[in-house]
């Protein structure tokens, strides 16, 4: 089941009935009431959620969504009119799994919902461990040294990336496109944040993710 949250009833009904035909479950929504009062029978595969809706907006909606055990892994496409990087930004630092800038073309929605469920679809779970930090994909945990360390979604998935491939460098670009699945050419800002407060979560583990001057980042494993 997917859910659409958009205003416009016109596009809401265009978005719903091309998701139906192209094989998914889909249901819409006009505002954050009916959407919330919905979550509560049923719990998606992925939510579209549109920035400016009346009453909660779409990025309080999904702030309440992340900050939640039971929601917060569920995927997020963003739908706005605003093209201004700050807004995409703002989209992707919140939590959010890819970006639909309005007018976007049906197919091409299809093609990003498809891309979305396979990027987060369960992966195989096991335990890696390096330099005190120890990843356990069947637990979704992460400790350092023993201690128990608490991250975002995203956070996790750099974790996660670095330490399966040990001192290989990832440029911004590679990791946007890898952890957040999308080419995002431009302010490149959200991946030094999210890279900075993993490390400070890190504690004493956290200088292990090195920065690889006019490139990118890396995990180094120091012996």
């Amino acid at each position: 089941m997917i859910y659409c949250v958009e205003d416009e009833s016109a596009i809401r009904d265009l978005m719903v009935y091309t998701m139906k035909v192209s094989g998914f479950e889909a249901q819409g929504f006009a505002d954050g009431a009916d959407f919330w009062s919905a979550m509560k029978t049923q719990r998606p595969e992925l939510i579209i959620l549109d920035v400016m809706l009346p009453g909660e907006d779409g990025l309080t909606i999904l702030k309440r969504l992340r900050a939640s055990p039971v929601t917060g892994d569920i995927p997020v496409i963003m739908a706005t009119a605003r093209g201004s990087e700050y807004d995409k930004v703002i989209a992707l630092d919140g939590g959010a799994d890819d970006y639909l800038a309005k007018p976007f073309g049906m197919m091409e929605m299809v093609s990003r919902i498809k891309a979305v469920l396979r990027r987060t679809a369960p992966k195989q779970a096991k335990v890696i461990s390096y330099g005190g930090i120890t990843l356990d994909g069947s637990r979704h945990t992460v400790d350092v040294n023993g201690t128990p360390i608490s991250l975002t979604l995203k956070e996790y998935e750099i974790l996660r990336l670095f330490m399966e491939n040990p001192g290989r460098v990832f440029t911004r670009e590679v990791l946007l496109s890898d952890v957040w699945g999308i080419d995002y050419t431009g302010e490149t800002r959200t991946v030094d944040v999210h890279i900075g407060t993993l490390r400070t979560k890190l504690a004493e583990a956290g200088d292990r993710i090195e920065t690889v001057r006019g490139v990118g980042y890396k995990l180094e494993v120091k012996k």
